[in-house]
């Protein structure tokens, strides 16, 4: 079964988050704590149990450390 291109694209979207936040050495519990939210939260986005919108995006970033810009171009680099 194939996935449909938004599901594909999200795919991409968990798979550089989770690279992003294993780079910066941070477990999902760390994170979590960073966001001020449990580590269930983290383990849903990362297992696509759950979207993360715009600003948390942008929460997500700041509390990694990686520049929102840059990701989204990898993300767009991985079409």
């Amino acid at each position: 079964m194939t996935l449909p291109l938004s599901k594909k694209k999200y795919e991409r979207l968990k798979v550089l988050l989770i690279e992003a936040r294993e780079e910066s050495g941070l477990t999902q519990v760390e994170l979590g704590e960073k966001l001020g939210r449990p580590q269930s939260f983290i383990s849903k986005i990362e297992r696509g149990l759950r979207r993360v919108d715009l600003l948390e995006f942008l929460e997500m970033a700041k509390a990694i450390g990686f520049d929102p810009v840059d990701f989204i171009s990898k993300l767009k680099q991985r079409e």
